[in-house]
């Protein structure tokens, strides 16, 4: 029985110790502070705040505070409310149990500042293209550090995160830098603010940028290939901010010169029906503040394609062959049966070509051997006397005529014939 007692007072000591919880709320929000104890004698509790000021002793308000009420109230619970919780509430709080020595359980309360709409300066409306600018936005109380975050049309973006705290709570800065140009005509920037205290929809700013820039002209085409009669639209395609109407249409650098086949309504230009004297190149130009562009076309209108009417006279009947000269063709060939070889047609054709050719070049040659040797003969054409007829004008007989030809022969460069 004294064991039995013994031990029932070791639990009862070890269970008299209060148990508490980190707290952690949204400032604005409600903060509920629970003090539990497992056993307890009859012994009374007490929430105090991170001033040492008592809150509730058991179910007795001892601090008068609007925003502080009592939840519940027990021998092994105390429970109490903080409402519209503010940074100053935030610290350290103890639950006291009176028991001989006094046992305490400190809970810490944390309040999270919450970060104020973001705004976004810098924006100059309307930008032009080539501006360079900053877009700065500026989140203030939030409580850690909020975190900012860039989108160009939903898609994030990079920038620079700056924070400066003031107090309790932290003011963020993010700038971004950018180069205009005509791309970002339109396009929506948002500032988007992340923090643990905007657990439902998080606070943003959104700026459309709007951006003046020099028109760009393109003039398209309803035709690849225009003919004659044929109905043809010119489109000025400008494109520009502020926009650039009207746009003007010249040719050949003047005035359009036939109005009523060349219609201009807006920015096309239509032709009802081309004929040869719309050839030339057309202007298309267009203007704002910022500038002027302007696009060219050449125009080459083309004859209407002519079709030759169907022949009336009826087609020449088709020339067969002679079988009898067939036949005496092959007949002296032994390999010709009933069953021909169908390539034996093209061996032959190739056979005869060959011998053609061979025959051409053996013909070319006889024919330069004959000039050849013609021109050789004309050239030694003349007459030529033997010794015995050089000498035979003077001698009474051949012996003679002889020595007389050899006497003579110191003479004979008189008598040598050249030939050119």
């Amino acid at each position: 029985a004294i064991l039995a007692e013994h031990s029932l007072f070791n639990l009862g000591i070890s269970g008299q110790y209060p148990l508490v919880q980190n707290m952690t709320v949204t400032e604005g929000g409600t903060a509920n502070m629970t003090c539990r104890v497992e056993y307890n004698d009859n012994t009374s509790l007490q929430w105090s705040n991170p001033a040492q000021q008592t809150l509730f002793f058991g179910d007795k308000k001892a601090l008068r505070d609007n925003r502080i009420e009592l939840v519940h109230a027990s021998w092994s619970e105390l429970t109490i409310s903080i409402s519209d919780v503010t940074l100053t509430d935030e610290g350290m709080y103890t639950c006291s149990l009176f028991t001989m020595p006094v046992r305490t359980a400190k809970a810490y309360l944390t309040v999270l500042g919450v970060p104020e709409k973001p705004e976004i300066d810098g924006l100059t409306k309307p930008a032009m293209e080539g501006d360079h600018i900053t877009l700065t936005c500026m989140t203030h109380g939030s409580k850690p550090a909020a975190d900012l975050r860039w989108f160009r049309n939903e898609k994030e973006i990079k920038g620079a995160k700056e924070v400066n705290a003031s107090g309790k709570t932290f003011t963020v800065r993010s700038s971004l830098q950018l180069h205009v140009d005509r791309n970002d005509d339109g396009v929506a920037y948002t500032c988007r603010v992340d923090h643990v205290a905007l657990t439902q929809t998080p606070q943003q700013a959104t700026e459309v940028l709007e951006v003046h820039y020099a028109p760009r002209v393109q003039i398209i085409h309803s035709l690849a290939v225009p003919q004659e009669g044929q109905y043809l639209k010119l489109e000025c395609v400008s494109k520009g901010n502020p926009s650039p109407d009207p746009v003007m249409w010249t040719k050949d650098g003047s005035e359009l010169p036939d109005l009523d086949r060349m219609i201009v309504e807006g920015r096309e230009l239509t032709f009802t029906s081309l004929n040869k004297t719309d050839n030339g190149t057309y202007r298309c130009e267009a203007g704002n503040h910022l500038g002027t562009s302007s696009a060219e076309y050449v125009l080459y209108v083309y004859d209407v394609p002519t079709t030759l009417p169907p022949s009336t006279t009826p087609p020449l009947p088709p020339i067969l062959p002679d079988p009898t000269a067939l036949l005496d063709t092959h007949a002296s060939d032994p390999t010709v049966t009933g069953n021909r070889d169908p390539n034996a047609l093209g061996q032959h054709g190739t056979d005869h070509a060959l011998i053609g050719g061979v025959v051409a070049v053996v013909v070319f040659v006889t024919l330069c051997l004959i000039i050849v040797l013609g021109r050789y003969l004309a050239r030694h054409k003349g007459t030529y006397l033997t010794n015995e007829a050089k000498g035979a004008d003077d001698a009474p007989d051949a012996d003679t005529a002889i020595i007389n030809a050899e006497g003579n022969h110191a003479h004979a460069e008189e008598k040598k014939e050249y030939f050119i």
